[in-house]
């Protein structure tokens, strides 16, 4: 079922539950609906599911960064007066909350990564999509799953739709060198904030081995693997996903 987004000053969200609050932070070419499965199912295990809408397209160009999408969370956080959340980020949404947890380390409970950039340079893709080539733009759009139907012609077109404003792609280009630049390898080893790792086997965007380094270089952290996924495990296999974070949670008495 599809979610009110509700507006409220320069907040836009979507709000599920109630409970311990878990904040989930999109990429850079996903919507709020790709986390459908996870906004469904944590409400009923006592959970409020807080997704906001990050201003990818609406900052200035010199303020799109990884770190400033880090604050505008950490702004959100505070205008919605939560304590200990835990960040949910695929992408460059685990980009943004492991940023965040180094910056603001007393706000996070708990961090869930998936797919996320932060160590990997091409980990926002390699090559951009050339404009107005819908086939080329397809195929990219699915070789980001593993099974390539996932890739519904609504993702495709989303896509397309950014990749031909000239201004959204300037911006897409602007983000991914930030992301390169806001390499995170050296601060992982300094963040105790437990983190649950987990990845597709198959992810090809950021490929297994970054998973590995993010568990090695992160204190306080389990990897958990799934078969036959690529970048985005909650989106095409949910209910493994969603089994996954839920015993972590309760594991780690979340």
């Amino acid at each position: 079922m599809k979610k009110e987004i509700i507006t409220e000053g320069k907040y836009r969200y979507i709000e599920v539950g109630e409970g311990t609050p878990i904040i989930i932070l999109h990429g850079l070419m996903g919507g709020l609906s790709n986390f459908q499965g996870v906004t469904d199912y944590f409400p009923q295990k006592g959970y409020k599911i807080l997704i906001p809408e990050l201003p990818i397209y609406d900052m200035p160009m010199l303020k799109t960064t990884v770190k400033n999408f880090a604050k505008f969370l950490d702004d959100f956080i505070a205008f919605k007066g939560l304590k200990n959340v835990i960040l949910l980020g695929n992408s460059l949404g685990g980009h943004i909350g492991l940023l965040h947890t180094k910056m603001y380390p007393e706000n996070v409970k708990a961090l869930v990564i998936t797919g996320s950039s932060g160590l990997y340079e091409s980990a926002m893709g390699d090559g951009y999509p050339r404009r107005g080539d819908y086939e080329f733009i397809k195929k990219k759009a699915e070789a980001v799953f593993y099974d390539p139907a996932v890739a519904t012609k609504e993702i495709v077109d989303e896509v397309f739709e950014t990749v031909n404003d000239r201004v959204k792609l300037v911006k897409t280009l602007a983000i991914a060198k930030s992301a390169i630049r806001h390499n995170m390898s050296k601060d992982l080893a300094k963040m105790n904030t437990a983190t649950c790792i987990i990845w597709g086997e198959d992810d090809n965007v950021t490929p297994p081995n970054v998973a590995e380094e993010f568990h090695d270089l992160l204190p306080d952290s389990d990897l958990f693997w799934i078969k036959k996924c690529g970048h985005a495990p909650m989106m095409e296999h949910p209910d493994e996903f969603n089994r996954i974070l839920d015993e972590w949670l309760q594991q780690r008495n979340f």
